[in-house]
């Protein structure tokens, strides 16, 4: 299991702040390829997500 924490967080009258830990990141210090494969295709996804929600 990647942590993989989204946060949201109200900045002001009806604006949010979309957030997530870079699960790249967090692999890094675990030397495992397979893992460190998943987390960039999970990173990929998390950043899609957030991209998306932008107006």
């Amino acid at each position: 299991m990647l942590p993989c924490n989204v946060i949201i967080q109200e900045t002001g009258e009806g604006l949010f702040e979309v957030a997530a830990i870079n699960p790249v990141a967090l692999m890094r210090a675990i030397k495992n390829d397979a893992l460190s494969e998943t987390a960039a295709k999970v990173s990929a996804k998390l950043r899609a997500m957030i991209e998306a929600l932008q107006l």
